[in-house]
C-alpha cells in the first residue's frame, strides 16, 4: 500500500477510493492490526481513551422507521414515550458522570427533527453542563442551518449524527429520511462552527462492500468527523432486526482498524455493544484504534457495561483516561501532536 509515489502513513486524505478500502478490509488480521496500531500511535497515546456518557434526554415515540431502534413509535418495544427531562435533572446527570471519570457529556432526543421551542430547554442544558468543564455533545434529529446555528451560540461542541451505513444498503434500514438528508445535518453543523461525531452501525446485515462504502463516505467528506462512533447492533425484540444474526468478532475489530487507518485524526469510538463484548474483543478494538468509548450502564434505552467492569477492564489493559480533546486533542486535525507516552506527562486514573 505504500511506494514512492503513495501517500504518507497516516495522512489525512479525502480522495480515498473504494478499491483501497477494500484492500485493508482484505489485508492478513495480523498485518491490518499492525499497520492501524502504527497510524494510531502517530496522533494518539495508545494507552488513553477516552470516556463519555450519554444520556437520553427525551425517550421514545420517534416517528422515523429505523429498522434498529428501540424508540421508534413505528415498533412495539416496551419503550414509553418520554416527555423532554428537565434541564436540573440534566445537569445533575452531568454532575454524576463528571465524578464518574466522564470529560464528555452526550444528551439523545427520540425526534426526528427538534422543534424551534425544543431547543430552548436543549441549549440551556448545554449552557450549563459546558459551564461545569465538560465537553458537550447531542444527538436530536435532523437540523436546520438556524438550529445548528442556534447550539452552537449555547455552546455545544459536538453534534452526532450518524450515516449509519453504507448508501447502498441505507433503503433496507430506513425510509422516513434520505442519506442526503443526514449529509446536510452534517453539512449544517460544520458550516455552524461545531464538531462532527459521525459514524455507522455493523452488524444490520450488511456486507463487508457496505462497511467499505460507510467508510469512503466519511472519509471523503469536506472534513472528517472528529469523532467516528463504530456500534454494533443490540438487537431488541421488536425491531425488524431483532432476530439478526450476531456479527463475528474479528470482522467488527477489522472495522474498527480501516476505520482507524482511513480517518487517522479521529477520535474512534467503541460504542454500542460492548455490553456483549468479552474483555479480549474489547481488547483487541483497542488494539485497532478506538480510543474512546460510552461510560456507565446505558445507553440510550439499551444496556452498557457497568462502570466496575470498565475499571476492572481498564486495570487489565494498563489504560487510563484521556483528557478533554478540546484542551488535548483537536490539534490532531491540523498536524501531528506528541502523545502523552512520549511528553512526560503524567498518566491518569480511572476513577469511574
Amino acid at each position: 500500500m505504500t511506494g514512492p509515489s503513495s501517500p504518507a502513513l497516516g495522512a489525512v486524505r479525502h480522495d480515498w477510493t473504494r478499491a483501497e478500502v477494500r484492500a485493508l478490509f482484505a489485508l492478513p488480521f495480523p498485518e491490518l492490526i499492525f499497520r492501524a496500531q502504527s497510524v494510531h500511535r502517530l496522533r494518539f497515546d495508545p494507552c488513553e481513551v477516552q470516556i463519555s456518557t450519554l444520556l437520553s434526554v427525551k425517550t421514545g415515540g420517534c416517528p422515523e422507521d429505523c429498522a434498529y431502534c428501540p424508540q421508534s413509535a413505528r415498533y412495539d418495544t416496551g419503550v414509553q414515550a418520554e416527555r423532554l427531562m428537565s434541564v436540573a435533572d440534566a445537569i445533575a446527570a452531568a454532575e454524576e458522570a463528571k465524578k464518574a471519570g466522564a470529560s464528555r457529556f452526550c444528551m439523545g432526543a427520540a425526534w426526528r427533527q427538534p422543534k424551534d421551542r425544543d431547543l430552548d430547554n436543549v441549549c440551556a442544558m448545554v449552557e450549563n453542563i459546558k459551564a461545569m468543564g465538560l465537553e458537550t455533545c447531542a444527538t436530536l434529529g435532523m437540523l436546520t442551518q438556524e438550529q445548528a446555528l442556534r447550539l452552537k451560540a449555547a455552546g455545544l461542541d459536538y453534534y452526532n449524527h450518524n450515516l449509519d451505513t453504507s448508501p447502498e444498503h441505507y433503503g433496507a434500514i430506513i425510509t422516513t429520511r434520505t442519506y442526503q438528508d443526514r449529509l446536510d445535518t452534517l453539512e449544517h453543523v460544520r458550516a455552524a462552527g461545531m464538531h462532527v461525531c459521525c459514524g455507522g452501525i455493523v452488524g444490520m446485515g450488511e456486507s463487508v462492500e457496505d462497511r467499505v462504502g460507510l467508510i469512503v463516505t466519511l472519509a471523503n467528506l469536506p472534513a472528517h468527523p472528529e469523532s467516528v462512533p463504530i456500534n454494533t447492533l443490540v438487537k431488541v425484540e421488536g425491531t425488524p432486526l431483532a432476530q439478526q444474526p450476531a456479527l463475528d468478532s474479528i470482522e467488527l475489530v477489522r472495522t474498527i482498524a480501516v476505520a482507524r487507518m482511513v480517518l487517522p485524526a479521529s477520535v474512534v469510538r467503541l460504542s454500542a455493544g460492548r455490553e456483549d463484548m468479552t474483555d479480549e474483543t474489547q481488547a483487541l478494538c483497542f488494539l485497532a484504534g478506538a480510543n474512546s468509548i460510552f461510560h456507565g450502564p446505558k445507553l440510550l434505552t439499551t444496556p452498557n457495561p457497568e462502570r466496575d467492569r470498565d475499571r476492572r477492564l481498564f486495570d487489565k489493559l494498563g489504560l487510563t483516561p484521556m483528557e478533554s480533546m478540546q484542551r488535548d486533542g483537536l490539534a490532531r486535525h491540523e498536524g501531528s501532536v506528541m502523545p502523552d507516552h512520549l511528553s512526560g506527562r503524567p498518566p491518569r486514573l480511572f476513577t469511574g
